[in-house]
């Protein structure tokens, strides 16, 4: 699944993505810090790895494993 990143705080490492349908959806920072990423950026586009129970497990650039 992918979205935009819709808020982050990067002190927290907690923010909402705006799905493709329109919908929003938060992801903790266990998500964030699953990613191996340091920083994103509002507007940035970002895949989303999601557990059975929808919720957010990982997010990362599109492309990259």
């Amino acid at each position: 699944m992918q979205g935009t990143i819709a808020t982050f705080d990067p002190q927290t490492h907690t923010g909402t993505l705006l799905l493709d349908d329109g919908s929003e959806l938060p992801f903790p920072a266990e998500a964030f810090r699953a990613s191996g990423l340091r920083l994103l950026r509002l507007g940035q586009r970002v895949t989303v790895e999601a557990g059975a129970d929808g919720h957010v497990t990982k997010v990362q650039f599109p492309g990259i494993s």
